[in-house]
Parts: C-alpha cells; sequence; structure tokens
C-alpha cells in the first residue's frame, strides 16, 4: 500500500485534546469531527489539508486520552497517514483500528519540513521526501495489521472473514 502527499508539520507532545478538543466531542460523525481537527493548535487546518495530504509529527503523538476520536478525526479531515518519532501507545492501537496508517520513523520525523511532498511505501517501510529527494527507512507494518489498513479498520476487517 502506497501513499503520497503534502506534509503538514507539528512538534512533540501532541495530545488528543489538541487533535480534537473535548469540546466537540458531542458528536461521533467522522464529518464532524473532521471540522474541528487541530483547531487549537492550528486553527487554519481544515482549509489547507487535502485529500490525501500526510501528517508528520514529533515525540509521543497522541497522548492523553483514550479516545478513538482524535485518529478518526485525522482520517476524516483528509490526512493519509500520521509519520512520528514515536506515538502514544493506545493512539497508535486506536489508528490501525479505525484504517488510519502510522509509521514510526525518528529520522524522517526530525529531517521532514511543513510543505514537503511525500511518498510512504507501507509495504516496505519506506518514506519517500520527493521534495528534498531523500529516503528514510520507517518500521513496515505486519501483514495482518496492512489487512486492517486496506480493509478501512478492524470491524470492516473482522465483517469480511
Amino acid at each position: 500500500m502506497k501513499v503520497a502527499g503534502r506534509v503538514h508539520r507539528y512538534g512533540d507532545n501532541v495530545d488528543t485534546d489538541v487533535i480534537i478538543p473535548a469540546r466537540y466531542l458531542n458528536t461521533s460523525d467522522p464529518k464532524e469531527l473532521a471540522k474541528y481537527c487541530m483547531i487549537d493548535i492550528d486553527k487554519d487546518f481544515t482549509s489547507k489539508v487535502k485529500p490525501g495530504d500526510i501528517m508528520v509529527a514529533g515525540k509521543n503523538f497522541g497522548c492523553g486520552s483514550s479516545r478513538e476520536h482524535a485518529p478518526i478525526a485525522i482520517k476524516a479531515s483528509g490526512i493519509s497517514c500520521v509519520i512520528a518519532e514515536t506515538f502514544a501507545r493506545i493512539f497508535y492501537r486506536n489508528s490501525i483500528n479505525i484504517g488510519l496508517p502510522i509509521i514510526e520513523c525518528p529520522e524522517a520525523s526530525k529531517d521532514i519540513e511543513d510543505g514537503d511532498e511525500l511518498e510512504v511505501d507501507f509495504d516496505k517501510g519506506i518514506i519517500y521526501n520527493l521534495t528534498k529527494k531523500k529516503q528514510y527507512q520507517g518500521q513496515a507494518f505486519p501483514e495482518f495489521m496492512q489487512k486492517i489498513i486496506k480493509a478501512e479498520g478492524l470491524i470492516n476487517y473482522i465483517n469480511t472473514k
């Protein structure tokens, strides 16, 4: 599986309350959640993001509460994947469960800049920075996780069995 898009860059410790603030959790509709994605850290995010774009962040992305609304809001906003140095474990699992591709890669996280154009090959774990003409080796998903992502989440994957 491959994705490609323009980067929206954030720093370390981006927590779930910043990804989707609690005041907007009166719905579980992905389209409604997407309207408020990243609003407290980047008020222009929803007007800038295009389908297929890629989010890049530093350490401990998705820390905070265990709400799955955070990866749902990111995915519904049009982001095709998130690259970070590290992810909070519950965010990592919630992302897989809802079919949002993520990849840990410290080198890419530190080098990629806002606006760079990337291509990500999840089968190989390779991130291509088309802007800088560089390549980074991230951690490839195991085959069973790739199947969950391709099915658009765990529930869909189970229902196809």
